[in-house]
């Protein structure tokens, strides 16, 4: 056993190192030979030919089929994200109510709506709405999808605020009750810039989840993004390539707003640290020597 061991478990000696490596190495080389399996098959079928990307270097395919249908998947996830951080700090913030009656409905409809699949949301909201004419036809599956998106991930947003709520120190509630603050004050001021602060990664997670969950809309006619490649698949016969161009966008897309959220993260703690390091003292001296004499 090593001399070095962490909480969980005891660090790995010469002889575990050793049986890890040798199972990484069989482990990668059998990944390795299923995706050398797969690409000789693509090939023997003829979908890495050269005719197959052809269509994508032509303006007609991108602004007639990918471009409509990134626009609607972009479309549909910022609609659902906005609405479902609202919903989310809704809930959180009524779990963490005063009142009984109001803990109880936030907790029920976070508890329902988050064992809920998103897909039957949107099925169920799709018949509803077409049911009772709630939405006009045109607008039908779009209504669906940002309504199932929004109920699952508000209800998830709502349990990381109010786990990030929970997890600051107690410090911070009583400081603000000794201010002789209000609750909605102290949660708006005080609580929640510092809660979304620590919860940024889990929150930006679940916005990629969102972004990825709309392609779930094609179920129920929602022409989003891949939808619109397998049309133009279904067209010139290219459904590998159509998949991976998609599969490339929808990388972008997500690292993007992933390395945005951790430099937001970044900038966020940098300047609450700066805040944190200002000696109130100092603060003080400083203003006093600015104000003019008659005023001190």
């Amino acid at each position: 056993m090593s001399d070095t061991a962490t909480v969980l478990y005891d660090a790995p000696g010469p002889k575990a190192q050793l049986r890890n490596r040798i199972t990484a190495v069989v482990f990668i080389a059998i990944v390795v030979a299923i995706a050398a399996y797969v690409i000789v098959i693509l090939a023997g079928n003829d979908q890495f030919a050269g005719e197959k990307w052809e269509p994508f270097t032509k303006w007609s395919t991108w602004s007639g089929y990918i471009f409509p249908g990134l626009f609607r998947t972009l479309a549909a996830a910022v609609v659902s994200i906005v609405l479902a951080l609202i919903l989310g700090a809704v809930l959180g913030i009524g779990r963490l109510s005063d009142h009984l009656w109001v803990r109880m409905i936030a907790g029920f409809f976070v508890e329902v709506f988050r064992a809920i699949p998103v897909l039957i949301l949107m099925v169920f909201t799709w018949f509803l709405f077409a049911l009772y004419g709630v939405v006009p036809a045109s607008q039908l599956a779009f209504a669906a999808v940002v309504t199932g998106l929004t109920l699952y991930n508000g209800s998830v947003m709502a349990e990381i605020l109010r786990s990030g709520i929970n997890s600051l120190p107690k410090g911070q509630t009583e400081a603000s009750k000794a201010l002789g603050l209000r609750k909605s004050h102290m949660m708006r001021l005080i609580l929640l810039p510092q809660a979304v602060t620590a919860m940024m990664p889990a929150l930006v997670s679940q916005m990629v989840v969102a972004l990825k969950d709309s392609a779930l809309g094609y179920i129920i006619g929602y022409s989003e993004i891949i939808r619109s490649a397998l049309l133009s698949s279904a067209r010139y016969g290219n459904y590998i390539p159509a998949l991976f161009v998609v599969a490339v966008i929808m990388i972008l897309i997500n690292f993007g707003l992933s390395s945005f959220a951790t430099w937001l993260e970044k900038r966020l703690r940098v300047g609450r640290r700066k805040v944190e390091a200002v000696d109130p003292g100092d603060a003080d001296l400083a203003a006093s020597e600015n104000m003019p004499f008659g005023a001190r």
